[in-house]
């Protein structure tokens, strides 16, 4: 598959000439907004206020978020404009778990197509109405999730050697979500918070046949997580050893997001910046939880802590993760704007 001579799209040109002007903004935390709505099991569903939705299970939907680019596609519209007009110029799709592993555990492996084509197209209305606002151009990121399941480690203590899915199983089920971004018109492929490098291998190549069928080349970013203290990913990679395994996908951006606050995430993208010749992308969350779950720290502290990374020359693309707000990246916008993007050096 000689993938890298397919031509590229124009979005993809439009991204690297903005990054060479200035750090990109990534918008926040989807599911943060989400809950802040308060949404009944009927809402999900589309059954009390919304659009019904025609896929059906006999399992609850509650906390099937995805759905709700179905069933409630005018509130998700709502949360991406009020990302793109607090300042973000990349806007994800609200699909972290719209491939058929993770909605096998509603039921909803049926409505994969119409949540990833959908999801990509409601998004773009979002973006359309924020730029006919204030003419800023702005991109759709097709975001793809990890699942829940890893192709490296095996769920059973007691079987070390079983494994719950495999990386064919998992190429399928990223190309079917990738080729439905693509088609709602996704801009670029987001994939994201990986804790298993296999897992975001299968997603690579899966994206690479769908760029193949497509005939053309959209920006991939690839952003892992650190698990913890060790600075290492949840099957033992470090940074450097993680950005080795993924760099022959040539990505638009590197980086790291979710499981950490910007403080703890600093020394693991300044290792990623001194290894990596491509844009490097943080998005961290708001901080830790506290003991109920919730993000307590506000959109000063973090923005705060953000514009230290891109005054030390290690960014090029930042947003926020969990717990983040539109107020959260209206912050950091700010807060980064007097700071020249890293240099990238091949």
């Amino acid at each position: 598959m000689q993938i890298f001579q397919l031509p590229r799209t124009a979005a993809f040109g439009q991204l690297e000439r903005l990054a060479r002007e200035r750090i990109l903004i990534l918008d926040g935390a989807m599911g943060t907004q989400i809950q802040g709505l308060g949404l009944s099991e009927e809402d999900y569903t589309g059954h009390g206020s919304g659009c019904a939705c025609r896929h059906h299970s006999d399992r609850p939907q509650k906390g099937n978020n995805d759905l709700l680019i179905l069933s409630q596609p005018q509130a998700i519209e709502e949360i991406h404009f009020k990302y793109a007009m607090a300042g973000a110029d990349i806007v994800e799709t609200n699909t972290f778990s719209a491939t058929t592993i993770a909605q096998a555990d509603y039921a909803m492996e049926e409505a994969v197509w119409d949540l990833n084509y959908e999801g990509a197209r409601v998004v773009r209305r979002a973006l359309d109405r924020a730029t006919a606002i204030d003419g800023k151009p702005r991109f759709v990121a097709g975001a793809v999730g990890p699942t829940n399941r890893t192709a490296s480690i095996s769920p059973d203590v007691n079987n070390p050697g079983y494994r719950a899915v495999s990386f064919d199983e998992l190429r399928v089920a990223y190309g079917q979500q990738v080729r439905a971004l693509i088609a709602g018109g996704a801009d670029l492929i987001l994939i994201e918070t990986i804790f298993d490098t296999l897992n975001a291998k299968a997603a690579i190549f899966a994206t690479f046949e769908a760029f193949a069928e497509h005939g053309q080349r959209l920006p991939i970013m690839i952003s892992g997580t650190i698990t913890d203290a060790s600075g290492r990913t949840l099957t033992g990679q470090t940074p450097t050893a993680f950005w080795h395994s993924v760099a022959h996908a040539r990505p638009f951006s590197v980086g790291l997001n979710c499981a950490l606050g910007a403080s703890a995430m600093r020394p693991h993208i300044a290792e990623l910046a001194g290894v990596a010749p491509t844009h490097i992308c943080a998005y961290p969350n708001a901080g830790l939880p506290n003991a109920f779950g919730q993000y307590d720290e506000g959109p000063e502290d973090t923005a705060r802590q953000i514009a230290g990374f891109a005054e030390a020359g290690l960014l090029n693309i930042t947003g926020g993760c969990c717990g983040t707000t539109p107020d959260h990246i209206r912050a950091i916008a700010e807060a980064v704007a007097p700071f020249s993007p890293r240099e990238v050096k091949a």
